[in-house]
């Protein structure tokens, strides 16, 4: 039988691998049905509830039979709503015609790489990335141009780098500050370079802004902010983390009318609109009182300090310090090598398996000596959890 007729599933699917982090909560919950207690430093979920204003909101819209089909970038009044709300926080000039509201901030990067990548194209990724960058670089048809960076120096992007990596194919460089996996952030100057020599040399920044409210240096920036480089920029947004509605599912782009009209109608062909009584949610927290995001964010620094300190009494486990997020990527590799954890990714199994203790291995990200952990637990589980490491590696 030839090639031809065999073949069944298209070449792009080929391009891209499945979610690391969605693997391991995969073998996670196997082990959790078992009867098993695990201490999950896995997926990054707050822990924290829905505030009730958000959920009220959600429920009131459904009671009020709130429930058909909205225009597929958002109701009127939410997109106004984000505007506003960045323009407050961020010093930006966006108008609602500017925002599309998407199914999750995944949803607003797919599309965006989506709308603006050719093959061949190439994207500056810096490294360690968010598992899904490069796999959604590449279904698009992209290059991906890995961009090492530096832990003794916390991982952190500059415009040095950025531009050293720029050549005629570049097409877009993606930003992700504070960033996942190792809470670096972009300083306001590097940040305010890359995006002018971006604009000046005709390449998309885009800017994945999950984290920015969970920025733990006490500047809050957004390279959005820097107005005359608009055309250039892509503002992929969530509400997933700043409000703890993961499951909730909503994002939001923010751009020219160009990109976000094309993005518009790609998702016309695809999601339509988001659920509608999720709009309404998404209204009431970013149109609502923000004491909430302040809490958490300040729950989040203790519990970065805990697991912190907590990890520096495994010896031979090094660990920087995140600026943002809720993670910790700490260096494993005076582990590695040994019979049974050749690879930080044999580590992370045997860590789930003989500890109960969910991590991600550090090839998801890029990087091969490290394995990620979220804080964004209780802090009892941040103490169990790390007992439990250290006990295990005090064997291995």
């Amino acid at each position: 039988m030839s090639t031809t007729a065999t073949r069944v599933l298209s070449d792009r699917i080929g391009r891209i691998e499945v979610s690391a982090t969605m693997a391991v909560t995969a073998e996670a919950a196997k082990l959790r049905a078992q009867g098993h207690k695990l201490v999950n430093f896995g997926a990054g979920e707050p822990h924290f509830s829905t505030p009730q204003h958000i959920k009220d909101a959600a429920i009131q819209a459904i009671q009020d039979n709130f429930t058909r089909y909205t225009v597929v970038s958002g109701i009127p009044e939410l997109r106004k709503a984000i505007v506003e709300r960045h323009a407050a926080d961020f010093a930006t000039d966006y108008a609602p015609d500017e925002c599309v509201f998407t199914t999750g901030g995944k949803l607003a990067l797919f599309n965006a790489i989506q709308v603006l990548i050719d093959h061949g194209d190439e994207v500056i990724l810096p490294v360690p990335y968010w598992v899904s960058f490069k796999d959604i670089i590449q279904y698009a048809g992209g290059k991906v141009v890995y961009l090492p960076t530096d832990e003794k120096e916390n991982f952190r992007i500059t415009a040095d780098a950025i531009e050293a990596a720029i050549t005629p194919r570049t097409k877009a460089i993606i930003l992700n500050s504070p960033s996942n996996p190792a809470g670096s952030v972009v300083s306001a100057a590097d940040l305010e370079r890359i995006v002018r020599l971006a604009h000046e040399r005709n390449i998309f920044v885009l800017l994945d802004e999950c984290y920015i409210y969970l920025n733990y240096t006490g500047a809050l920036i957004s390279g959005a902010s820097f107005t005359e480089a608009k055309e250039h920029i892509v503002v992929l947004g969530s509400l997933s983390k700043t409000y703890a509605m993961t499951g909730w599912r909503a994002g939001y782009a923010l751009g020219s009318k160009t990109v976000i009209s094309a993005m518009s109608k790609l998702q016309s062909q695809s999601t339509s609109s988001t659920a509608s009584f999720v709009q309404k949610a998404s209204l009431a927290a970013v149109a609502g009182p923000q004491e909430c995001v302040t809490e958490m964010r300040a729950d989040y620094i203790r519990l970065r300090d805990r697991i912190l300190g907590r990890l520096a009494e495994i010896p031979g486990v090094t660990c920087t310090k995140p600026e943002g997020a809720f993670y910790v990527y700490p260096n494993v590799s005076a582990y590695l090598g040994r019979p049974g954890a050749q690879t930080a990714m044999e580590l992370a199994s045997r860590l789930l398996h003989e500890a109960h203790v969910v991590t991600v291995p550090g090839e998801a990200f890029g990087t091969n000596e490290h394995i990620r952990l979220t804080y964004a637990i209780s802090h009892e589980d941040v103490e169990e959890g790390v007992t439990r490491m250290k006990n295990f590696f005090a064997k291995l």
